[in-house]
């Protein structure tokens, strides 16, 4: 029975996930990218957002997920590259550009409504700020890999603070979900290090308002759920003038 067991230290370290985990060298290339055009502190704060929005779906989700991207949200965008590996991380950096343009926007809108003050307020726009520097690294790399998605129009019910909390826990734990749901499928390495920057980031804002509306910080109990980009795009539409 004992001799079935294989423990984490005896477990080869080969995934690309466990060696990201281990390695920063991933990472500064990716600063080295997008820090070209909006400098390193920002890129170091901006590939942190950009991790939310990708972890692991099966390449025939992503596929149905950059279909519906392209027409839902205009996410999906054109590339020059010629690598089919590239086309596919630009789908998926454009996904995510996109739920962080809507993201961005909201913020921006929560902060202005007169509905929060103090250090609630104070928080909502620190998140929001974070927000702004996840489009700047995400609009860097697709600018890299293509042609960045276009900037949809969000719309959002700001009706009362109770709400509103409700609706940016609701935010937060969809971008968490979105960008887990597309990890598996990012081919690059430095793309997938700066998405698990980022995918932390959202994971954060997320517990921190459960935390606020009185609910779990971790609702999915000790492994989160991942969600395709036809099911995340179906919760995003509404929002989307």
């Amino acid at each position: 029975m004992t001799d079935s067991i294989t423990t984490v230290q005896d477990r080869p370290v080969d995934g690309v996930v466990e060696r990201l985990a281990r390695d920063d060298v991933e990472r500064k290339k990716f600063l080295k990218m997008a820090g070209k055009k909006m400098g390193a502190g920002a890129a170091a704060t901006g590939l942190a957002a950009f991790i939310a929005a990708c972890g692991s779906s099966s390449s025939s989700s992503s596929s149905a997920g950059t279909s519906s991207a392209s027409s839902s949200a205009a996410a999906a965008g054109t590339t020059s590259s010629s690598s089919s590996s590239s086309s596919g991380d630009l789908a998926i950096v454009n996904y995510a550009l996109t739920l962080e343009y809507l993201e961005s926007q909201f913020y921006a809108k929560v902060a202005k409504s007169g509905l929060f003050s103090g250090k609630t307020l104070s928080l909502l726009k620190s998140f929001g700020a974070e927000e702004d520097q996840h489009v700047l690294a995400l609009h860097t790399v697709a600018m890299s890999l293509g042609t960045p998605a276009a900037m949809p129009t969000g719309k959002f019910p700001l009706k009362s603070a109770a709400s509103v909390a409700m609706l940016a826990a609701t935010v937060e734990n969809l971008g968490a979900a979105a960008y887990l749901g597309q990890a598996g499928a990012i081919q690059s390495k430095e793309i997938l290090a700066a998405a698990l920057s980022i995918h932390t980031i959202e994971a954060r804002h997320a517990a921190t308002l459960n935390t606020l509306i009185k609910k779990s910080p971790t609702p999915q109990g000790a492994f989160a759920m991942p969600m395709t980009m036809a099911e995340v795009l179906a919760v995003v539409k509404p929002f989307i003038a």
